[in-house]
């Protein structure tokens, strides 16, 4: 517990809440690639040749935590940061040294995420780190396994194999139990079992980076001491310094007991995940139910409500310090930081109750003060929920910067229930990394392994049957359902081959000792370690091939209006000229669309998403567990729609696909949100373990006062009975973003939904901006 001494003193001495300086200072500088992790892991390796991976890895990640330098920021309580200059781009030369020099002159300038490389560090990476790593880094292996068939489909364009070049994340680590263990048992524990098991290298691995945390807890210790002895330190910062000395030391080897130290251990504990495998959506899980009995302890230890706030806003702060470094070609599909930091509200509890708290609220109101892209926070709902934690939901989508999200127990459960989790786990599930969902702390589910282009199978279709004079359109639509499962067949063994990579040169040890059931196997979750293991790929592309079907079918086989190799023609020229033109308006305005409650384009919609989830079912993968189907797109439906020619939904050539997932088609929602949900509930949406995305861009004035309030709650409760897995909004005006297109220099802090996160609309390609205002904006 905090010092009782200097408890009151917190608050009394501190002149001034610091979060909005934190604030600004973590925005002051440009984002700039870091070397600092890459020379230290590289100086590792070196000295390690001949060694266990596993091992090796462990001696690296330590290597990182005993030299990194470190800073204590002014106005943090809450220490722990992955470089000393804010928001840097952290490289990680081991999975692929490639793209990083093939961008090296470009990075600066790119249209999206850019970071600064100085000269200097330029000259390092070609000189010192490229030459250590080429031939041997992860993307070595992975290319070298690559099968001649699953080439071809990612050569066409219908697979793209994701974390190919970066350590993999989207996992959420067992915070309960390191919060309630402490650092010190958990290296007693490995201890224990190393000595029982000596050749198991896992559990040495695992007790050389928690020995790691220990060294770097007391060199944050030792730097507050140092500080608080500076003359120049105001004596309310030395008290302050002087307490996170004394934390740190404590958490070296004992279980927090307050808020305080409880939000200390999660943070760092999160960033030794980052050192050790520099992934994206090392997510937070339900933080609000495993640190509410310590915030009920320090509220009853007299702990000031206002050193709390200040705490948790520090915290969240924190979340926006890392940024990831992306190739051009993946910053496309997730552009903007999406980081992953994301935490789960609400919810069931493990008996079927819904699980709201003090906290619960308290985090909703604090991120009405911070308002930046993380935490991703998103809400669990039910017909549960207590009116007023929905109410505070409604206020906080309100703000307009896509935050919460919604996930609907009710469908999330049952989903996982039909993959063998049992129900106190499935009650237990959390988002990880846009709109994924987990079981925190017992899965390893590669829920980000690889993205299918639906809409690329259906043009490669539509050529084969170019020249028949026979095609009906049942051949056309069986013809284009055996290719997917052609394409599914192949892009598991993709994922097999990536999920393999991983094992092979990229083992987590650390991250691995908390999750469930890794320490009692003495595995790896690369491994198999993990109780859960599944592989899950995106769908992409339903709402237009069920749009291009429809067409199709009318165009074509019922209204007879051209032959079938007309429509082809036209689509291979693009829709070319005024007979072109005058058929791609007919296609768009005179062809009823997916998200208008038109049963027959949404079943159409709805089966090809429960082929696809069922054919992806029947796979399993190295770790033997399940593949699982989801149906988002993060930003790919940008890139992914590049790969894609003409369609008969009215598309052109390279347009972007519907945004989301399961969103209809940009613009194409013309009956309001009410009936987008109705289309999207069409689809069994327990089928999208992996997780789903539907946007719904609201008017601002739709929202106003009490009135605003109560129907846009109304209208989430009727998202929750139509059995709808996911939903998130942007509430801005086309006018507000069309300005800030137009001058950017005036709207730095604006925060935009872009997919299943949230970033700073200007940070953003034009082309992905332009999605967000085409966007239908609707009224209730």
């Amino acid at each position: 517990m905090i010092n009782a001494e200097i408890t009151d003193t917190y608050m009394t001495a501190r002149p001034a809440s610091q979060i909005q300086n934190m604030k600004l200072n973590l925005f002051k500088t440009k984002r700039r690639i870091s070397l600092e992790r890459a020379l230290l892991y590289t100086e590792s390796y070196q000295s390690t040749e001949n060694e266990p991976t596993i091992i090796r890895r462990a001696k690296a990640t330590a290597h990182i935590l005993d030299h990194v330098k470190i800073s204590i920021r002014p106005g943090e309580l809450l220490v722990g940061n992955r470089t000393v200059r804010p928001r840097s781009g952290i490289l990680s030369p081991e999975m692929d040294p490639y793209w990083i020099m093939n961008e090296i002159d470009t990075i600066a300038t790119r249209p999206q995420d850019q970071f600064e490389f100085t000269e200097e560090d330029k000259k390092i990476y070609q000189e010192e780190l490229l030459p250590y790593w080429t031939d041997r880094s992860m993307k070595d292996f992975i290319n070298a396994k690559i099968t001649p068939e699953v080439k071809a489909a990612m050569n066409e364009k219908v697979i793209k194999l994701n974390q190919t070049d970066k350590g993999q994340g989207h996992i959420i680590m067992d915070f309960p139990a390191i919060l309630n263990r402490g650092v010190g048992l958990y290296v007693s524990l490995l201890k224990e079992q190393a000595a029982i098991h000596p050749d198991n290298d896992f559990y040495e691995a695992a007790l050389i980076i928690f020995e790691g945390m220990q060294r770097h807890f007391e060199r944050y210790a030792e730097l507050a001491d140092e500080m608080a002895e500076n003359e120049d330190t105001p004596a309310y910062r030395k008290i302050e310094l002087k307490e996170i000395s004394a934390m740190c030391r404590r958490l070296e080897t004992e279980a927090p007991t307050s808020f305080y130290e409880a939000l200390q251990l999660i943070w760092m504990t999160s960033i030794v995940g980052q050192y050790e495998s520099n992934a994206s959506s090392l997510s937070l899980g339900r933080m609000d139910q495993y640190t509410a009995p310590f915030y009920e302890a320090s509220k009853e230890a007299g702990v000031p409500e206002e050193f709390m706030h200040e705490v948790l806003g520090d915290f969240y702060l924190k979340t926006n310090d890392v940024v990831l470094l992306r190739s051009a070609d993946s910053a496309k599909c997730f552009a903007g930081f999406p980081t992953g930091y994301t935490i789960s509200l609400g919810g069931d509890d493990k008996y079927g109750q819904y699980a709201v708290n003090e906290l619960s609220y308290k985090m909703l109101d604090i991120y009405h003060e911070i308002q930046l892209p993380q935490p991703n926070l998103s809400v669990r709902i039910n017909e549960k929920i207590p009116r007023t934690f929905l109410n505070k939901t409604c206020e906080t989508i309100r703000l307009g910067t896509g935050i919460p999200m919604l996930f609907n127990d009710d469908v999330c459960e049952p989903g996982f229930l039909s993959k063998g989790v049992s129900l106190d786990d499935a009650r237990d599930y959390a988002v990880v990394g846009c709109v994924e969902t987990t079981i925190p702390g017992r899965t390893y589910g590669l829920h980000d392994i690889a993205l299918f282009n639906l809409m690329k199978i259906m043009e490669i279709s539509l050529y084969d049957f170019k020249d028949d004079p026979n095609v009906t359109y049942e051949k056309l639509r069986q013809h284009i359902l055996n290719k997917i499962d052609d394409y599914v067949e192949i892009v598991t063994k993709g994922s097999d081959i990536v999920d393999l990579g991983h094992r092979e040169f990229a083992p987590i040890p650390f991250l691995s000792a908390l999750v469930e059931d890794c320490i009692e196997n003495g595995k790896d979750v690369t491994q198999g370690g993990a109780r859960y293991n599944f592989s899950g790929v995106q769908g992409i592309g339903e709402p237009n091939l069920a749009d291009s079907l429809y067409a199709i079918k009318k165009l074509v086989f019922e209204n007879h209006e051209m032959t079938f190799k007309a429509l082809v023609e036209h689509l291979a020229d693009n829709f070319a000229g005024e007979d072109g033109e005058a058929l791609r308006q007919h296609l768009i305005h005179d062809f009823d669309k997916y998200g208008n409650d038109n049963e027959e384009i949404d079943l159409e919609c709805a089966k090809i998403f429960r082929h696809y989830a069922l054919e992806l079912g029947k796979y399993k993968n190295i770790r033997g567990g399940e593949f699982i189907a989801g149906a988002y797109t993060v930003s790919a439906h940008i890139p992914l729609g590049e790969d894609v020619g003409a369609t008969p939904d009215g598309r052109k050539d390279h347009d972007q696909l519907a945004d989301g997932g399961l969103s209809p088609m940009v613009g194409r929602d013309h009956l309001g949100p009410t009936a987008v949900l109705k289309s999207v509930s069409k689809i069994d949406n327990t089928l999208a373990v992996n997780g789903s995305l539907l946007n719904v861009k609201f008017s601002p004035n739709t929202l106003k006062g009490e009135n605003g309030i109560k129907k846009f709650a109304d209208f989430l409760m009727a998202f929750t009975q139509l059995k709808i897995r996911h939903v998130q909004f942007n509430v801005q005006s086309r006018e507000t973003l069309i300005d800030a297109q137009k001058h950017p220099e005036n709207y730095a802090g604006l925060v935009v939904r872009v997919a299943g996160y949230s970033a700073f609309f200007v940070d953003l390609n034009k082309q992905i901006q332009d999605d967000i205002i085409r966007r239908a904006e609707h009224v209730l």
